[in-house]
């Protein structure tokens, strides 16, 4: 069995690879584990990859059928507490992971694409009576997050805007012309492709609520789809198909990335106009 403790500057890989050789070692198959777990064999995979966290309630049930005397239990409590929200937690982790993230936008402009002031505006709404400090530890978290996107190719970042996102006046007019100018300069650096829907292309395939894909190198791909403070993790075949199948429709239901990055500016131009007049 795994015999010391793992590294605290990247526990979720190593701690992933731990997983396999425990695996392996007790002769189990990914799908037979899996089977043990309640979980599915590519959940298992994912673990093991760290795309995926160990869950503390997964951690103990591993250490029972592998025989590890509390080595993961232990080595999953050392990762602390994530500065992310509960829900959240295993997307964000994934999305650091991610080759490829594509994601539907219906009401607010994606977290990785946030300034700080419209970051911190969406969180005091989100959250009227919390002290500041909780404030600033969130968007601080989100701020780290669009790091991802100082890499200059990857992930590649594919994101699908309802025009309800660049219409809806977040922090006034200044926080939402530099929240747009932000976006036009990631797509006009090549960095990020955006389309817009507009509100004359009516119904839609996703008017249900967000959605993001993420694709990863030696992974399956996941979905995850969010609500009022909950979130979820999919990785089911034919799920994550049919979520794909939806953001392909909406990309055929947005106007183009050229006929998108000029509304975005043409919008943000109005909003930068009418903070002056």
């Amino acid at each position: 069995m795994p015999g010391k403790n793992l590294d605290p500057a990247s526990p979720r890989a190593l701690l992933g690879a731990e997983l396999r050789v425990a695996r392996e070692r007790a002769a189990m198959s990914q799908a037979g584990l899996g089977e043990k777990l309640f979980v599915s064999g590519s959940y298992v995979g994912q673990m093991e990859a760290g795309t995926r966290r160990i869950t503390p309630e997964l951690a103990a049930s591993i250490d029972g059928i592998l025989g590890t005397n509390g080595f993961f239990a232990r080595n999953c409590a050392k990762q602390g507490k994530s500065k992310y929200p509960e829900h959240f937690v295993e997307a964000a982790e994934a999305e650091a992971e991610a080759l490829a993230i594509r994601e539907y936008a219906p009401l607010v402009i994606p977290g990785l694409l946030q300034r700080e002031a419209y970051a911190r505006e969406i969180f005091r709404a989100y959250q009227p009576t919390a002290p500041e400090l909780v404030i600033d530890e969130l968007t601080e978290a989100r701020l780290d997050r669009a790091k991802l996107l100082a890499d200059p190719s990857t992930p590649l970042l594919w994101c699908v805007l309802d025009e309800a996102v660049l219409r809806r006046v977040v922090g006034g007019q200044a926080v939402m012309a530099d929240a747009l100018n932000h976006i036009t300069a990631l797509i006009r650096a090549r960095r990020i492709i955006v389309q817009v829907i507009p509100f004359s292309a009516g119904a839609h395939t996703s008017l249900a609520g967000p959605v993001k894909l993420m694709s990863f190198e030696d992974a399956p791909p996941l979905a995850y789809v969010t609500g009022l403070g909950t979130g979820q993790l999919l990785d089911d075949p034919a799920t994550v198909t049919h979520h794909t199948l939806t953001y392909d429709l909406l990309t055929a239901s947005a106007l183009s990335p050229a006929q998108s990055l000029a509304l975005i500016e043409s919008v943000a131009e109005d909003y930068a106009h009418d903070q002056h007049v």
